[in-house]
Protein backbone atom coordinates (compact mmCIF):
# COMPACT_ATOMS: atom_id res chain seq x y z
CA UNK A 1 0.00 0.00 0.00
CA UNK A 2 1.57 3.26 -1.18
CA UNK A 3 -0.68 5.68 0.69
CA UNK A 4 -2.26 5.93 4.11
CA UNK A 5 -5.42 7.57 2.73
CA UNK A 6 -6.89 7.67 -0.76
CA UNK A 7 -9.91 9.79 -1.61
CA UNK A 8 -11.39 9.94 -5.11
CA UNK A 9 -14.52 11.74 -6.27
CA UNK A 10 -15.85 12.31 -2.76
CA UNK A 11 -19.25 13.98 -2.87
CA UNK A 12 -21.59 14.99 -0.03
CA UNK A 13 -24.71 17.14 0.13
CA UNK A 14 -27.14 18.08 2.87
CA UNK A 15 -30.47 18.34 1.12
CA UNK A 16 -29.93 20.61 -1.86
CA UNK A 17 -26.74 22.11 -0.42
CA UNK A 18 -23.61 20.49 -1.89
CA UNK A 19 -20.82 20.48 0.71
CA UNK A 20 -18.24 18.38 -1.15
CA UNK A 21 -18.03 17.97 -4.93
CA UNK A 22 -15.64 15.50 -6.57
CA UNK A 23 -12.94 15.84 -3.88
CA UNK A 24 -9.79 13.78 -4.49
CA UNK A 25 -6.47 13.63 -2.63
CA UNK A 26 -3.99 11.20 -1.09
CA UNK A 27 -2.13 11.21 2.23
CA UNK A 28 1.31 9.61 2.29
CA UNK A 29 2.84 7.59 5.11
CA UNK A 30 4.42 9.59 7.90
CA UNK A 31 3.41 13.08 6.77
CA UNK A 32 1.38 15.92 8.21
CA UNK A 33 -1.26 16.58 5.58
CA UNK A 34 -3.22 19.79 5.97
CA UNK A 35 -6.75 20.46 4.75
CA UNK A 36 -7.03 24.23 4.70
CA UNK A 37 -9.94 26.50 3.98
CA UNK A 38 -12.32 29.01 5.44
CA UNK A 39 -14.99 27.98 7.93
CA UNK A 40 -17.91 26.15 6.36
CA UNK A 41 -16.03 24.83 3.31
CA UNK A 42 -16.43 21.13 4.17
CA UNK A 43 -13.18 20.44 6.01
CA UNK A 44 -14.79 18.83 9.06
CA UNK A 45 -17.26 16.90 6.91
CA UNK A 46 -14.33 15.45 4.99
CA UNK A 47 -12.50 14.11 8.05
CA UNK A 48 -15.74 12.83 9.57
CA UNK A 49 -16.33 10.78 6.41
CA UNK A 50 -12.74 9.51 6.59
CA UNK A 51 -13.43 8.26 10.12
CA UNK A 52 -16.76 6.63 9.27
CA UNK A 53 -18.68 9.16 11.37
CA UNK A 54 -20.65 10.47 8.40
CA UNK A 55 -21.84 8.82 5.19
CA UNK A 56 -20.85 9.97 1.71
CA UNK A 57 -23.09 10.30 -1.32
CA UNK A 58 -20.52 9.26 -3.92
CA UNK A 59 -16.85 8.56 -4.43
CA UNK A 60 -14.34 6.11 -2.97
CA UNK A 61 -12.48 6.42 0.32
CA UNK A 62 -9.75 4.13 1.68
CA UNK A 63 -8.03 4.60 5.05
CA UNK A 64 -5.19 2.12 5.55
CA UNK A 65 -6.78 0.09 2.76
CA UNK A 66 -10.24 -0.02 4.38
CA UNK A 67 -13.48 1.75 3.55
CA UNK A 68 -14.46 3.60 6.75
CA UNK A 69 -18.14 3.35 5.85
CA UNK A 70 -18.06 -0.45 6.11
CA UNK A 71 -14.98 -1.15 8.24
CA UNK A 72 -15.30 1.49 10.95
CA UNK A 73 -14.98 -1.08 13.73
CA UNK A 74 -11.73 -2.42 12.28
CA UNK A 75 -10.31 1.08 11.81
CA UNK A 76 -11.17 2.06 15.38
CA UNK A 77 -7.97 0.41 16.58
CA UNK A 78 -5.84 2.04 13.89
CA UNK A 79 -7.10 5.63 13.98
CA UNK A 80 -6.94 8.37 16.61
CA UNK A 81 -8.77 11.66 16.49
CA UNK A 82 -9.46 14.97 18.16
CA UNK A 83 -12.56 16.53 16.68
CA UNK A 84 -13.45 20.21 16.75
CA UNK A 85 -16.29 19.45 19.19
CA UNK A 86 -14.16 17.35 21.58
CA UNK A 87 -15.01 17.84 25.26
CA UNK A 88 -14.98 15.98 28.56
CA UNK A 89 -17.09 16.28 31.74
CA UNK A 90 -15.90 19.28 33.73
CA UNK A 91 -15.26 17.27 36.91
CA UNK A 92 -13.40 14.30 35.45
CA UNK A 93 -9.72 14.42 36.33
CA UNK A 94 -6.92 14.10 33.81
CA UNK A 95 -5.85 10.82 35.43
CA UNK A 96 -9.36 9.38 35.24
CA UNK A 97 -9.70 10.39 31.59
CA UNK A 98 -6.38 8.86 30.55
CA UNK A 99 -7.04 5.61 32.44
CA UNK A 100 -10.59 5.36 31.03
CA UNK A 101 -9.61 5.97 27.42
CA UNK A 102 -6.63 3.61 27.67
CA UNK A 103 -8.88 0.87 29.08
CA UNK A 104 -11.52 1.39 26.36
CA UNK A 105 -8.74 1.06 23.77
CA UNK A 106 -7.78 -2.31 25.23
CA UNK A 107 -4.80 -1.12 27.28
CA UNK A 108 -2.64 -1.14 24.17
CA UNK A 109 -0.57 1.61 25.81
CA UNK A 110 0.30 1.87 29.50
CA UNK A 111 -1.54 5.01 30.62
CA UNK A 112 1.28 5.88 33.03
CA UNK A 113 3.85 5.86 30.24
CA UNK A 114 1.52 7.88 28.01
CA UNK A 115 0.97 10.47 30.76
CA UNK A 116 4.68 10.84 31.33
CA UNK A 117 5.50 11.01 27.64
CA UNK A 118 3.02 13.83 26.98
CA UNK A 119 3.75 15.85 30.11
CA UNK A 120 0.53 15.07 31.98
CA UNK A 121 2.02 13.76 35.23
CA UNK A 122 1.57 17.05 37.05
CA UNK A 123 -1.99 17.38 35.76
CA UNK A 124 -3.34 13.94 36.72
CA UNK A 125 -5.27 15.11 39.81
CA UNK A 126 -6.67 18.22 38.12
CA UNK A 127 -10.27 18.41 36.90
CA UNK A 128 -10.79 18.92 33.17
CA UNK A 129 -12.76 22.09 33.87
CA UNK A 130 -9.74 23.70 35.56
CA UNK A 131 -7.33 23.17 32.68
CA UNK A 132 -6.06 25.94 30.43
CA UNK A 133 -6.63 25.75 26.69
CA UNK A 134 -3.11 24.49 26.05
CA UNK A 135 -3.40 21.85 28.79
CA UNK A 136 -6.68 20.62 27.33
CA UNK A 137 -5.14 20.24 23.89
CA UNK A 138 -2.19 18.35 25.37
CA UNK A 139 -4.68 15.99 27.02
CA UNK A 140 -6.72 15.56 23.83
CA UNK A 141 -3.61 14.66 21.84
CA UNK A 142 -2.65 12.06 24.45
CA UNK A 143 -6.18 10.61 24.37
CA UNK A 144 -5.99 10.39 20.58
CA UNK A 145 -2.89 8.19 20.96
CA UNK A 146 -4.16 5.65 23.52
CA UNK A 147 -4.57 2.98 20.82
CA UNK A 148 -1.15 3.68 19.25
CA UNK A 149 -2.81 4.77 15.97
CA UNK A 150 -1.30 4.78 12.52
CA UNK A 151 -3.43 7.74 11.44
CA UNK A 152 -4.39 10.74 13.61
CA UNK A 153 -7.06 13.30 12.71
CA UNK A 154 -6.76 16.74 14.34
CA UNK A 155 -9.51 19.28 13.67
CA UNK A 156 -8.87 22.99 14.45
CA UNK A 157 -6.64 21.93 17.33
CA UNK A 158 -5.23 25.37 18.15
CA UNK A 159 -8.33 27.49 17.70
CA UNK A 160 -8.64 29.99 20.53
CA UNK A 161 -5.21 29.31 22.02
CA UNK A 162 -2.80 32.09 22.93
CA UNK A 163 0.45 32.31 20.89
CA UNK A 164 2.56 30.42 23.47
CA UNK A 165 0.06 27.56 23.83
CA UNK A 166 -0.33 27.40 20.06
CA UNK A 167 3.44 27.03 19.51
CA UNK A 168 3.58 24.34 22.23
CA UNK A 169 0.74 22.48 20.49
CA UNK A 170 2.58 22.69 17.16
CA UNK A 171 5.55 20.92 18.73
CA UNK A 172 3.23 18.19 20.04
CA UNK A 173 1.76 17.66 16.57
CA UNK A 174 5.24 17.31 15.11
CA UNK A 175 6.00 14.72 17.80
CA UNK A 176 2.94 12.71 16.75
CA UNK A 177 4.30 12.59 13.19
CA UNK A 178 7.81 11.80 14.44
CA UNK A 179 6.39 8.84 16.39
CA UNK A 180 5.42 7.28 13.04
CA UNK A 181 1.78 8.28 12.59
CA UNK A 182 0.33 10.04 9.57
CA UNK A 183 -1.46 13.22 10.66
CA UNK A 184 -4.43 14.84 8.92
CA UNK A 185 -4.64 18.41 10.20
CA UNK A 186 -7.76 20.48 9.55
CA UNK A 187 -7.14 24.20 9.95
CA UNK A 188 -8.09 27.62 8.64
CA UNK A 189 -4.87 29.06 10.14
CA UNK A 190 -2.57 29.42 7.13
CA UNK A 191 0.47 30.27 9.25
CA UNK A 192 -0.09 27.00 11.10
CA UNK A 193 -0.39 25.07 7.84
CA UNK A 194 2.78 26.63 6.43
CA UNK A 195 4.72 25.83 9.62
CA UNK A 196 3.51 22.27 10.20
CA UNK A 197 2.32 20.62 7.02
CA UNK A 198 4.44 18.56 4.65
CA UNK A 199 1.66 18.99 2.08
CA UNK A 200 -1.67 20.81 2.02
CA UNK A 201 -4.93 20.66 0.08
CA UNK A 202 -6.80 23.92 -0.43
CA UNK A 203 -10.54 23.25 -0.06
CA UNK A 204 -12.92 25.94 -1.23
CA UNK A 205 -16.52 25.82 -2.37
CA UNK A 206 -16.58 22.07 -1.77
CA UNK A 207 -13.71 21.42 -4.18
CA UNK A 208 -9.97 20.91 -3.93
CA UNK A 209 -8.37 23.91 -5.62
CA UNK A 210 -4.74 22.82 -5.28
CA UNK A 211 -2.54 20.25 -3.52
CA UNK A 212 1.19 20.31 -2.80
CA UNK A 213 3.86 21.38 -0.37
CA UNK A 214 3.50 24.98 0.86
CA UNK A 215 6.65 25.90 -1.13
CA UNK A 216 5.29 24.24 -4.29
CA UNK A 217 2.00 26.11 -4.04
CA UNK A 218 3.78 29.41 -3.44
CA UNK A 219 6.13 28.84 -6.39
CA UNK A 220 3.25 27.84 -8.67
CA UNK A 221 1.30 30.97 -7.76
CA UNK A 222 3.81 33.09 -9.66
CA UNK A 223 3.64 35.83 -7.05
CA UNK A 224 6.04 38.76 -7.19
CA UNK A 225 9.04 38.90 -4.84
CA UNK A 226 9.91 42.27 -3.28
CA UNK A 227 13.57 43.08 -2.53
CA UNK A 228 14.20 46.33 -0.65
CA UNK A 229 17.43 47.98 0.50
CA UNK A 230 18.96 51.41 1.13
CA UNK A 231 21.22 52.62 -1.66
CA UNK A 232 22.01 55.90 -3.47
CA UNK A 233 19.82 56.38 -6.51
CA UNK A 234 22.74 56.42 -8.99
CA UNK A 235 23.89 53.00 -7.70
CA UNK A 236 20.71 51.32 -8.98
CA UNK A 237 21.67 51.80 -12.63
CA UNK A 238 21.29 48.57 -14.58
CA UNK A 239 19.59 46.56 -11.84
CA UNK A 240 16.32 46.64 -13.78
CA UNK A 241 18.04 44.79 -16.64
CA UNK A 242 18.86 41.74 -14.51
CA UNK A 243 17.03 38.48 -15.36
CA UNK A 244 13.74 38.12 -13.50
CA UNK A 245 13.47 41.80 -12.52
CA UNK A 246 10.08 43.25 -13.43
CA UNK A 247 10.30 46.76 -11.97
CA UNK A 248 12.68 49.01 -10.05
CA UNK A 249 11.77 52.09 -8.03
CA UNK A 250 13.71 54.43 -5.74
CA UNK A 251 12.19 56.85 -3.22
CA UNK A 252 15.34 58.87 -2.67
CA UNK A 253 16.61 56.58 0.08
CA UNK A 254 15.57 52.99 -0.56
CA UNK A 255 15.33 50.90 -3.70
CA UNK A 256 12.50 48.45 -4.27
CA UNK A 257 12.92 45.67 -6.81
CA UNK A 258 9.98 43.56 -8.02
CA UNK A 259 10.75 40.28 -9.70
CA UNK A 260 10.45 36.53 -9.80
CA UNK A 261 11.93 34.04 -7.33
CA UNK A 262 15.43 34.43 -8.85
CA UNK A 263 15.60 38.20 -8.58
CA UNK A 264 16.74 38.60 -4.92
CA UNK A 265 19.78 36.38 -5.45
CA UNK A 266 20.75 38.05 -8.72
CA UNK A 267 20.27 41.55 -7.31
CA UNK A 268 22.35 40.75 -4.21
CA UNK A 269 25.07 39.19 -6.35
CA UNK A 270 25.22 42.26 -8.61
CA UNK A 271 25.40 44.62 -5.62
CA UNK A 272 28.23 42.56 -4.14
CA UNK A 273 30.06 42.65 -7.50
CA UNK A 274 29.84 46.44 -7.32
CA UNK A 275 31.05 46.35 -3.71
CA UNK A 276 27.70 47.81 -2.56
CA UNK A 277 26.66 45.99 0.60
CA UNK A 278 23.41 47.41 2.08
CA UNK A 279 22.92 46.30 5.68
CA UNK A 280 19.12 46.47 5.55
CA UNK A 281 18.42 44.28 2.51
CA UNK A 282 15.11 42.49 3.01
CA UNK A 283 13.19 40.05 0.83
CA UNK A 284 9.42 39.60 0.99
CA UNK A 285 8.21 36.49 -0.78
CA UNK A 286 4.60 35.40 -1.40
CA UNK A 287 3.08 33.47 1.50
CA UNK A 288 0.55 30.67 1.75
CA UNK A 289 -1.97 33.41 2.57
CA UNK A 290 -1.34 34.94 -0.85
CA UNK A 291 -1.78 31.56 -2.53
CA UNK A 292 -5.04 30.94 -0.69
CA UNK A 293 -6.42 34.35 -1.62
CA UNK A 294 -5.45 33.84 -5.27
CA UNK A 295 -7.01 30.37 -5.45
CA UNK A 296 -10.24 31.19 -3.64
CA UNK A 297 -10.86 34.83 -4.39
CA UNK A 298 -11.34 35.47 -0.67
CA UNK A 299 -10.54 38.93 0.70
CA UNK A 300 -8.24 39.47 3.65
Amino acid sequence: MDNTIRVHGLTKAYGRHAVLEDVSFEVEHGEIFGIIGANGTGKTTTVEILQGLRTRDAGTVAVLGHDPATHRRHLRGLVGSQLQSSALPERITVGEAVRLFAHLAGDVVDWRVLSQEWGLDGLLPKAFGSLSGGQRQRLFIALALVNRPRVVFLDELTQGLDPVARRDTWRLIERVRDHGASVVLVTHDLQEAAHLCDRVAVLHGGRIRATGTPDELIAASGGTVHTRFSIPGHATAGLDALPGVVALTHDGRRASVLGDSRSPVLVAAELARRDVLPLDLEVQRPSLDDVFLALTGESR
